[in-house]
């Protein structure tokens, strides 16, 4: 992988980028996976500014390793963040939901890092124009928010190879080695995992959480809320109450009240798998095993590179 520019970039040994998710990503996990050779993220979505201080520090301490922190832009705090980050000497930051010429130039003065996480090719190329490191292609399959137009990971990292010649990261609908290589015959120079890392040891995730990822089937997720802000859920009692108002044509008014305040923290972190919001993605239903994080990479890279040994062999008659 010394070849790798993803790898090259942010000096790690694997290109594998863990999700910031929020509510699952704090230090625990981020520096496990970067002592496992890959890149944590943490999830500064779901933190106050001196909250994110602390689990900077406490990273720090437990990884001699490269991490970051991933920050949605429309959080209103960002600006603190932002300057804690700077304070707190992180050298990579992955921003999402919102527009990359907003900080990339001013962190990238202070030697960071800036990778923006995009749905879409218009996206891309304005992250491109933005200047940014390298660039996420999420795709619809992933948990959480998520883009609009619903175009899966297969088909939108071609798209945006098209239109950058950025480092590309492919994200959504990957969890194992052969999805991993198969992104990579796409276009990408690395992965970003979220819902195989919620499924770990060292998430920050509640437990029913967890439990509830592992019991998850083909069709277990679906993609709620698009008049607000789109996001993958499992299929519980909360997500199924906001399914019904749409089809009864609630107003994007009447679906804001619904969803409410704390609905990520209430699943998430705090373990109400009826009423909380259980964003996952759809590869959940491959996860089957709450495992250690340096588990799942070296399961994750042994199917990579037998994959990758398997596919040199073949022959195609046709």
């Amino acid at each position: 992988m010394t070849n790798n520019r993803i790898s090259n970039l942010f000096q790690i040994k694997l290109p594998i980028i863990q999700g910031g998710m929020i509510w699952c990503a704090g230090w625990e996990l981020v520096s496990a996976v970067s002592n496992a050779g890959g890149l944590g993220l943490l999830g500064a979505g779901s933190m106050y500014p001196e909250i994110l201080r602390e689990h900077i520090q406490k990273t720090k301490k437990a990884t001699a390793r490269p991490f970051g922190v991933n920050v949605p832009l429309l959080y209103p705090e960002t600006e603190k963040l932002m300057q804690i980050i700077v304070e707190e000497g992180v050298k990579i930051v992955f921003t999402s939901a919102g527009n990359p010429k907003t900080w990339t130039s001013h962190l990238q003065e202070k030697g960071i890092k800036v990778v923006h996480v995009v749905s879409n090719t218009k996206f891309a190329e304005k992250a491109d124009l933005a200047g940014v490191d390298a660039i996420v292609a999420e795709g619809f399959e992933a948990g959480g928010h998520n883009g609009r137009e619903e175009t899966t990971t297969l088909e939108l990292i071609p798209l945006v190879r098209r239109v950058t010649a950025k480092p590309l990261i492919a994200a959504g609908g990957i969890a194992t080695g052969r999805q991993m290589f198969a992104a990579m015959i796409l276009g990408a120079d690395a992965v970003q995992m979220g819902s195989v890392f919620v499924a770990s040891d060292e998430s920050s995730a509640h437990k029913n959480f967890k439990d509830e990822v592992i019991k998850a089937k083909e069709g277990s997720t679906s993609l709620s809320l698009k008049q607000l802000t789109p996001v993958r859920l499992i299929r519980n009692q909360f997500a199924l109450e906001i399914e019904n108002a749409e089809l009864a044509g609630a107003t994007k008014e009447q679906l804001a009240q619904l969803l409410g305040h704390r609905r990520a923290k209430l699943g998430m972190f705090e373990g109400d798998i009826n009423q909380g919001e259980l964003e996952i993605g759809q590869v959940a239903a491959l996860i089957d095993k709450i495992k250690p994080v340096r588990n799942i990479i070296d399961d994750i890279m042994l199917e990579y590179r037998v994959t990758k040994e398997q596919t040199s062999h073949m022959k195609f008659d046709f």
